[in-house]
């Protein structure tokens, strides 16, 4: 006799519903329809989930805020030059620098084997570079290569090119 493949679960939410769990290996049909007894229906999930997705939204512009706020009292305690770009840019470079230095000078000084001074310089170098468009595309940078991109960046010897072009 073969293992079922519909199943009818009675649902969290308190809904009925038939499953066809023909997908999954008979092995594991009645663990997986046990686990959906726990969860709500299809439409009772889709109800909630656009909910969430208000909450969400207002969840992410509060989080943002917060890093701009952080990101902002940085660089003017540490005297960092504002960006160039349009004002959406330089608010994410703003936070995508703040970021990617503060993980810097934790990897490089508080852990590594970097002092002041060393951090100094490279903060220095770090000045300038105010293209917001410059710290958007580090943002996913190891921590551990930002010197070696700000070298690349402010090297006069090497020719500009421009994309543009």
């Amino acid at each position: 006799m073969a293992v079922r493949t519909t199943w009818t679960v009675d649902h969290a939410c308190g809904h009925q519903a038939d499953h066809d769990l023909s997908h999954r290996p008979a092995d594991q049909r009645a663990g997986y329809a046990r686990w959906l007894t726990t969860k709500d229906c299809t439409d009772c999930w889709m109800a909630t989930r656009s909910d969430d997705s208000a909450a969400k939204q207002e969840w992410l512009t509060v989080k943002r805020a917060e890093e701009q706020a952080a990101a902002t009292a940085w660089a003017t305690q540490y005297d960092m030059p504002p960006l160039d770009g349009t004002d959406k840019a330089t608010a994410f470079g703003d936070r995508c620098r703040h970021q990617l230095m503060t993980a810097a000078y934790t990897t490089l000084v508080a852990e590594g084997a970097w002092d002041e001074a060393d951090w100094a310089v490279l903060e220095e170098r770090a000045r300038t570079v105010t293209a917001a468009s410059w710290w958007i595309d580090q943002r996913d940078a190891d921590a551990i290569d930002l010197p070696e991109l700000l070298a690349a960046a402010t090297d006069t010897d090497r020719p500009v090119e421009n994309p543009f072009r």
